[in-house]
């Protein structure tokens, strides 16, 4: 079971998941997107909290450096109330860190995590529970029973055939570039071809003019 949670601290408003216990969190760990934000209770247990951010052509929540304060507010008082120990003290601090940074290795117990690149964990501090955050996004909160997986897979479809649209798309836009170019071309090559036509090279002659012509200057 996946618990579900929206954050309306923004707008348009962002999701946010957490695995039912350590088994689901194994789960979300294996099966995360990229645009995934992991969220944890700094040396305490807790659930594993995530924030999907949507695709970066989609919004200018594109990066997980610029998450609005609003909503990374919301993402930690949820990881602190998430954990039962976090939830009772004060001074809380959360990390957080893209997906894409979670090492899984064998010798991890379950729902265990270590960090690939540990300068790519941030820190946020919750002083106490607030209890207004927490109730608005308990009031989303639904469960659901996903295919974690096959969601996944669905998504790195759509990303590849949105992809190819825009890779298909350039292409075009670049053929028309240099198609727009090499007309230019021959239009500054060409664009004296008319000065030099049999009839105005004839004209410019004096070879055919009649032998009176002169008479015209006189």
């Amino acid at each position: 079971m996946v618990y579900y949670f929206t954050s309306t601290a923004v707008d348009p408003s962002a999701n946010i998941y957490v695995g039912k216990d350590k088994v689901e969190n194994e789960d979300l760990i294996s099966h995360g997107w990229p645009t995934d934000i992991w969220f944890h209770a700094d040396n305490l247990s807790s659930a594993h909290i995530y924030l999907r951010l949507p695709a970066p052509s989609q919004n200018a929540l594109d990066s997980w450096t610029q998450i609005p304060e609003a909503l990374l507010t919301d993402c930690a008082h949820l990881t602190k109330a998430n954990s039962i120990e976090g939830n009772k003290k004060d001074n809380v601090t959360i990390i957080y860190t893209p997906w894409s940074n979670l090492k899984k290795s064998g010798s991890m117990a379950t729902g265990q995590v270590g960090f690939k690149d540990n300068k790519m964990v941030r820190r946020v501090y919750v002083e106490k529970r607030e209890n207004a955050i927490v109730n608005r996004l308990n009031k989303t909160k639904l469960e659901k029973y996903p295919d974690l997986r096959q969601e996944k897979a669905d998504w790195e479809r759509e990303i590849r055939k949105k992809d190819r649209v825009v890779a298909q798309d350039k292409k075009k836009q670049d053929q028309k570039v240099a198609e727009e170019r090499v007309a230019l071309k021959y239009q500054k090559e060409h664009m004296y071809d008319d000065l030099h036509t049999e009839e105005n090279l004839e004209m410019s002659n004096n070879q055919d003019r009649d032998e009176d012509f002169l008479d015209d200057f006189m």
